[in-house]
């Protein structure tokens, strides 16, 4: 275990005997019927119309400045202003009806790997399409950059179901990026800073396996829009079982590893490996400054996307129902 980057990739499963398929724009219309019928209308009975918490932050423009009251959010105090005229005054912001949404998507080959029946490029297609319908059923723009062994795909913000199609579509049938060295994140994130102009909100969706210094482009990125990390990931990933001996192998540079995971040392050692590399990538995301939402090839979409809302709906009360600070009492 040299890095982290050496993935797991245990025997390729045999590959299907060819068959007829279906056309390739109706292969992304019966996923996203399914997902209509099985997540989407979930959320949309449990969030109860409240879509706009996976967007907090977006679609926001200034449209004046006045003084605090007690009902107001802290985060929106101008403290220039404060300090100019010594009475507390916030921003006020309008909300634009239309909001934009991007999603980050990495396609690198280490999104290729499943433990079980999902890959984790499945479960970052199926997300893409479930928050990507629901926002455009609601007039709002979403689009894509897509990153293989680099950024090769921009699909321009559109509304519609017919685009959201056009995105799942591109996602579902780009072919698998071949073994050619680590994936650089760093240049997904800049890519969007100079493509995305407008403030939106941006999902960046990826399992973050990648070479250093993409720290400080998601944080410069968060600096002007409203950044949700996606974090894609496999259970084995994280802990592997007993399985005797297996060949892994590095998805992004083809090097294979013969190892014996019958060894408990040797699972003891990768779960430790495991756990500082989960506790250093929280850490990263934190100090960036943006929200996580975990993905898990074995979990369940709608509830993962249900916990991440809830999350943020909660926080949003606490800070709205935060007491007046105290430094400034005396000067209300």
């Amino acid at each position: 275990m040299k890095s982290w980057l050496r993935k797991l990739r245990g025997p390729a499963p045999a590959e299907p005997a060819p068959q007829a398929a279906a056309p390739v724009a109706g292969q992304a219309e019966q996923v996203l019927r399914r997902l209509e019928w099985t997540v989407i209308r979930r959320l949309d009975g449990l969030l109860q119309g409240d879509y706009r918490t996976l967007m907090r932050g977006a679609g926001l423009d200034l449209a004046d400045l006045r003084e605090y009251q007690h009902h107001d959010d802290v985060r929106h105090i101008d403290w220039n202003v404060t300090a100019r005229l010594q009475q507390p005054h916030v921003r006020v912001f309008t909300e634009d009806r239309e909001m934009a949404a991007w999603f980050l998507v990495d396609l690198s080959p280490s999104v290729d790997f499943g433990s079980g029946e999902q890959r984790k490029r499945n479960v970052s297609a199926e997300f893409v399409a479930v928050l990507a319908r629901m926002l455009t059923r609601h007039g709002n723009r979403v689009g894509a950059v897509l990153y293989g062994s680099g950024v090769d795909r921009f699909i321009p913000s559109r509304a519609g179901r017919r685009h959201v199609l056009h995105i799942l579509d591109a996602i579902q049938q780009r072919p698998a990026t071949q073994a050619q060295g680590p994936t650089r994140l760093h240049d997904l994130l800049q890519a969007a800073a100079a493509l995305v102009r407008r403030r939106s909100t941006i999902f960046v969706v990826s399992d973050f396996i990648s070479e250093p210094g993409w720290e400080r482009a998601l944080a410069q990125l968060a600096q002007r829009h409203e950044v949700v990390a996606v974090r894609v990931l496999d259970p084995m990933e994280l802990d592997i079982p007993d399985l005797g001996l297996l060949t892994l192998r590095d998805a992004e540079t083809g090097e294979q590893l013969l190892v014996d995971t019958h060894d408990a040392g040797f699972r003891r050692r990768f779960a430790r490996v495991a756990a500082q590399r989960e506790a250093e990538l929280r850490a990263a995301l934190a100090q960036a400054g943006v929200d996580a939402l975990e993905l898990s090839t074995g979990g369940d979409l709608a509830e993962a996307v249900l916990r991440f809302a809830e999350m943020r709906r909660r926080r949003s009360r606490l800070s709205s129902g935060a007491g007046f600070p105290a430094h400034l009492q005396a000067a209300a």
